[in-house]
């Protein structure tokens, strides 16, 4: 694939960094997608090829993240690496190389539980980036058009317009597979097995095991990884697609409709029948073939217009089929502006905006592409009140009220009867004395989003 004149000027600025001798740097593009047998050059020279180290030095910097076990970040490794070059390409070219061991960090899910991902260290992730770009285009060659998760040029939204694109052709039931764990349990054996179907390359296959068995650091405790491959590195999401492509190929030897984003699929049937009958047989495949265990409470058979699939929910109106964010998307939102704009927080209008700003681009960004014009539009004004309220407390004295009020257009009168109002904080912020002066034009003068207008730009763009 062509890389931008912005990419291609950082790469030409990095190859002064020189990862690797001359005799490596004229090895052939990883973009040409072959495989050693077929083009003659190893994986070893692909990976530490001069334009694919680079490419993935600026792929690391560019995603920032936090430091791994070392604790050296993302804005040292510029320095090491010019300092350590020739050790680590000759390390890494002779099989001597060490990957540490991630470091274990939990964050919360929205059901309560916590997913546990691994942070390597910046170095690792360099290599494991390298080790990746070399394979993408093999595997890419290989990957289901029904995969959409952790694919150059394929997103989520591709994947909700093709389940909008199957229940249009009547198939109005699915098959919302839940698998446990599932990067903690992927079986180290399999997955090199699976890999060599496509790439038999020693050294690489040898390389990937390095990665895959580094361990895990929690906190002071070492743990053995002798399976799975932690989310969080930047060979995990390719290495957890070529696992899961084995499903992609059932599914579409035996016809079905499917969509799968990582690990999160949906299988697509005309009847409940066929629906329990077809989860029942993949359920065997998946627990008895690939080693992964289906979480039986989790997965549903139903309606793609009750059940959600990447945060949407299908809808259907007289103009035909359309998608909406699905009521759990809808209420966590709500309750992440709610917690932003906790009247007790103490921070400063300009730092509450920036805030809330942040979190809502994001949100109406992904969710824009779904019928939602009414919910934003109620969702603003209820942030607008709490808007007016978290000011009307910070306001605590009356003579600080009094002075605002006519600040904002009030005549000292009208200030004076209400700056001492008895009227608690939330029905004040609905009173008309803060709608007439705290007006929605003022608020967003001051920095608060339009979530209407910037759905609006999204929806026309």
């Amino acid at each position: 694939m062509r890389k931008s004149q912005k990419a291609e000027q950082k790469a030409d600025h990095l190859k002064r960094i020189g990862l690797e001798d001359q005799r490596q740097s004229e090895a052939r593009s990883t973009a040409s997608g072959e495989s050693t047998t077929k083009s003659g050059i190893s994986f070893k020279e692909l990976v530490l090829n001069r334009e694919n180290l680079n490419l993935a030095y600026q792929k690391v910097y560019g995603n920032k993240g936090a430091a791994g076990i070392d604790g050296m970040t993302v804005y040292e490794l510029f320095d090491y690496i010019r300092e350590n070059k020739s050790e680590l390409v000759e390390s890494v070219a002779d099989l001597t190389y060490r990957p540490s061991p991630v470091r274990r960090v939990e964050i919360p899910k929205p059901d309560g539980t916590k997913r546990k991902l691994g942070v390597p260290t910046v170095v690792d992730r360099l290599i494991q980036q390298a080790i990746a770009q070399a394979m993408t285009p093999v595997f890419e060659r290989a990957f289901s058009d029904n995969s959409f998760g952790f694919r150059p040029n394929r997103s989520a939204h591709d994947a909700i317009k093709r389940v909008t694109e199957f229940y249009n052709q009547g198939y109005h039931v699915v098959i919302d597979l839940d698998l446990k764990a599932y990067f903690d349990t992927v079986n180290h054996d399999l997955l090199l097995k699976f890999i060599r179907q496509y790439i038999d390359d020693e050294w690489l296959l040898k390389m990937i095991r390095k990665f895959l068995t580094s361990g895990v650091m929690d906190g002071q405790l070492f743990q053995k990884s002798e399976k799975g491959t932690p989310q969080g590195g930047n060979l995990s999401p390719l290495l957890a697609n070529i696992y899961l492509n084995e499903l992609d190929k059932l599914l579409s030897a035996r016809g079905h409709k499917f969509v799968r984003y990582a690990d999160d699929c949906n299988i697509y049937v005309k009847s409940k029948r066929a629906g329990y009958r077809v989860l029942g047989n993949i359920s065997k495949f998946l627990e008895k073939d690939l080693k992964v265990t289906v979480n039986q409470k989790k997965t549903k058979v139903g309606s793609p217009l009750r059940l959600k699939f990447l945060g949407f929910s299908l809808g259907v109106s007289a103009k035909g089929t359309y998608v909406r964010p699905c009521q759990q998307s809808k209420k966590r939102v709500k309750q992440s502006l709610k917690k932003i704009t906790k009247r007790n927080r103490g921070r400063s209008l300009d730092e509450l905006f920036k805030e809330i700003n942040q979190k809502m681009v994001g949100w109406i960004n992904y969710y824009g592409i779904g019928k939602m014009k009414a919910f934003i539009k109620s969702l603003d004004e209820w942030l607008r009140s709490r808007i007016r309220q978290y000011i009307w407390k910070s306001w605590k004295k009356i003579k600080t009220r009094f002075k605002n009020l006519i600040k904002l257009g009030m005549t000292r009168t009208q200030a004076r009867t209400f700056d001492n109002t008895r009227k608690g904080y939330w029905r004040t912020a609905h009173s008309k004395t803060l709608l007439y002066t705290l007006t929605n034009e003022k608020l967003e003068s001051l920095g608060l989003i339009n979530m209407s207008k910037r759905l609006q730009f999204i929806q026309n763009a």
